[in-house]
């Protein structure tokens, strides 16, 4: 059987990830991110609601991507999550993409020369923020170019990477409607991006998402709900280099800027130099907020949800991998959790994360 396996953060969930969803083939795995996201920001819903999302509209497994993988640069996200897809047993992964092309080709060169492109990217200057470093890396051994306005493209080559000399197939999917980080009010396809920005305009979120009822209907949160917490975080803090990738220039940058903004923007703003991009920013601004330090990654996987196929799929692997259906009075990663628990002071609504809560159960059948 085709098992497919997806790497997603459906924030919100849009018409895109529906065409994803419907375009993959056979038992589609999800893997997702938590209560925040891989640019370096909370989920505008939480992962349950997302799972839900998913659920209904053609996943038949969510599970969840731990913290330190979830807000990560894009080579750490892909890398984490194809490990645990492989886990979970996909033959094959699915991705939206800016550029279809033939990434398994990439992959099989990668493969072939891993030592020697890691090689070259340490080699290049420290001045080169890691996102230019990859691009120089790709152009000398492949031929591609591309630029910071196709996050999609650069994170599918991320996953052709992690994926190499793994034997799963690359399925690229041409991503629909408007890019990445547009903010226009489509009619059709519309970015996570502008949905976010106009999620006041209730028959534009009807219109580009099939979810939008209960999106609209469950407790939002955006960076700003945090920052009051962030502030007093950073000032409070004895030595903030003891924090996830928290070194003494960011951290000096971050100090002296904390007093004289009002919003994590104008943050990002003040501290964003050539070297250190803003999603590294929010990345780190992400880790001092949750008060995040280096820990290993949870070896279990945690399952969000399941399909009746799904169920059956989890049942089949379960000798195999270690599944967390439910954590008790051992965590299942102490970090995440701990994320968890910040996330949810963001709303007064938002309801516990991980005490209690078990697994969604979907009743669609997939069409395999």
């Amino acid at each position: 059987m085709t098992t497919t396996g997806i790497i997603a953060e459906f924030n919100p969930f849009h018409n895109g990830h529906q065409y994803l969803l419907d375009q993959a083939k056979g038992l589609k795995i999800v893997v997702m991110s938590g209560n925040f996201v891989q640019r370096g920001e909370p989920a505008i819903v939480d992962k349950w609601t997302r799972a839900q999302m998913a659920l209904e509209h053609g996943a038949d497994i969510v599970v969840e991507l731990p913290f330190l993988v979830s807000v990560q640069s894009a080579d750490y996200f892909a890398k984490g999550a194809v490990g645990i897809l492989r886990q979970l047993g996909i033959n094959q992964l699915a991705f939206g993409t800016e550029a279809v092309m033939d990434y398994q080709l990439i992959a099989d060169t990668y493969a072939k020369q891993a030592e020697e492109m890691e090689a070259f990217l340490s080699r290049l200057p420290d001045h080169l923020s890691y996102p230019e470093k990859a691009q120089a890396m790709w152009k000398t051994f492949t031929g591609l170019t591309f630029t910071g306005e196709t996050p999609n493209h650069i994170l599918a080559l991320a996953y052709a990477k992690a994926a190499a000399g793994t034997g799963i197939a690359l399925c690229p999917i041409a991503r629909q409607g408007a890019g990445f980080h547009s903010e226009e009010m489509a009619e059709q396809y519309a970015s996570a991006t502008a949905i976010r920005k106009h999620i006041a305009d209730g028959d534009f979120v009807h219109r580009v998402s099939p979810v939008a009822d209960l999106l609209l209907s469950s407790p939002q949160v955006s960076w700003e709900a945090y920052f009051p917490l962030l502030r007093y975080q950073v000032l409070t803090h004895p030595n903030l280099t003891d924090l996830y990738q928290v070194n003494a220039e960011l951290g000096s940058r971050i100090r002296s800027a904390i007093r004289s903004v009002a919003t994590v923007e104008e943050l990002v703003e003040a501290v964003a130099t050539k070297r250190y991009t803003k999603a590294r920013v929010r990345r780190v601004l992400t880790y001092i907020l949750v008060n995040a330090t280096e820990t290993e990654l949870p070896s279990a996987v945690r399952v969000l949800g399941f399909s009746p196929a799904g169920q059956a799929h989890l049942s089949s692997i379960k000798g195999q991998v270690a599944l967390v259906t439910r954590i008790g009075k051992e965590p299942w990663d102490a970090l995440t959790q701990q994320a968890d628990r910040v996330y949810q002071l963001g709303h007064p609504a938002l309801k516990e994360q991980n005490w209690g809560r078990v697994p969604i159960r979907s009743t669609s059948r997939n069409r395999l």
